[in-house]
């Protein structure tokens, strides 16, 4: 895992065309904007892995 530290308003980059930014930090939380071509899929983790559940239940 790569762990950065990054400052409001400083962002990193993935690939090309996807690009993160730390939009604010309020005490315990971190506030996230990301800019992805629409044809790309963002979820939150829990989200995704409800979504991965219900399309692969366990034992199938």
């Amino acid at each position: 895992m790569l762990v950065l530290t990054r400052k409001p308003n400083q962002s990193i980059v993935i690939g090309e065309d996807v690009r993160i930014l730390v939009v604010s930090i309020e005490r315990d939380q971190v506030k996230l904007g990301i800019d992805a071509p629409r044809n790309l899929t963002v979820h939150r983790s829990e989200v995704s892995d409800k979504i991965r559940q219900k399309n692969y239940p366990a034992g199938s």
